[in-house]
């Protein structure tokens, strides 16, 4: 999993994230439709250890991808550990579907076992969106 560093801040965004139509591919926002959809915004401090967390997170992207509904992910973190996580998904049944799916609960078994000190998990519908990239037109 490429990451790029942010100067100043720490942050690294992984660059594994779809754009808009009309944004450039320098942009690391998620594709989405017109509202409404569904967000899930997972907010986390991690573990030092690495325990593997990598592979596990890799494997959940690729999973996800797979998965019906699925829109699109945005994810950063901070040296410190903290990170921010939303995945978007086109109906409220398809992000419970994939909050079901066998292979995402060992996942999120190991990250109550250890990957994290601490997680918040919120569900929200989006019903407007705004976008804005500099240089181009609205």
């Amino acid at each position: 999993m490429a990451s790029v560093a942010f100067a100043g801040g720490g942050l690294r965004l992984h660059e594994r994230l779809s754009y808009p139509p009309g944004m450039s591919s320098a942009s690391p926002l998620a594709s989405t439709p017109e509202p409404p959809y569904w967000a899930v915004i997972f907010t986390s401090v991690r573990e030092e250890a690495d325990d593997g967390y990598g592979e596990v997170a890799d494997r959940m992207e690729e999973l996800a991808v797979q998965q019906p509904g699925y829109l699109g992910i945005e994810s950063v973190r901070a040296a410190d550990g903290s990170g921010i996580t939303i995945s978007y998904w086109a109906t409220e049944e398809s992000l419970r579907a994939w909050k079901a799916n066998a292979e995402h609960r060992v996942a999120q078994r190991k990250g109550h076992e250890g990957f994290y000190k601490a997680w918040v998990t919120r569900v929200c519908k989006v019903e407007r969106a705004y976008a804005f990239e500099l240089g181009q037109e609205s």
